[in-house]
């Protein structure tokens, strides 16, 4: 069956790159450039993984990972977070938040595509 991967980014680039390159992997992917339209877009998409950003223009992919982790629907759904905050204790925050995965940007394609297969079991 198929792995379903909701991509939560608000930069074009990067969302296209993302979405592109895990569909060449042969994922189901379901961009999300607005993060106020994440949670939403996950109940209905049901992913086996979300990439978020955690800079978003919008709302806080922290605030983000928090809604999802306490969702009942989403709670065991993994998160990637992809982000340029690379500072001291930021991994630890973000993977505090609920996070399973942390990539700093800008990400190289290798261990980006590491993480969501280890991520989604593949």
């Amino acid at each position: 069956m198929t792995k379903r991967i909701l991509v939560v980014e608000d930069n074009d680039l990067n969302r296209k790159l993302f979405c592109d390159v895990l569909q060449a992997s042969g994922f189901a992917v379901e961009p999300v450039a607005n993060g106020n339209h994440a949670i939403e877009k996950a109940r209905i998409f049901n992913p086996n993984l979300v990439v978020m950003d955690i800079q978003l223009q919008d709302v806080s992919g922290l605030d983000l990972i928090a809604t999802l982790k306490n969702d009942a629907q989403l709670a065991d759904v993994p998160v990637l977070a992809v982000t340029a905050y690379a500072g001291k204790g930021d991994e630890e925050r973000i993977r505090e938040t609920g996070a399973e995965g942390y990539l700093s940007k800008p990400v190289s394609l290798g261990p980006f595509m590491a993480a969501v297969k280890g991520l989604v079991g593949q």
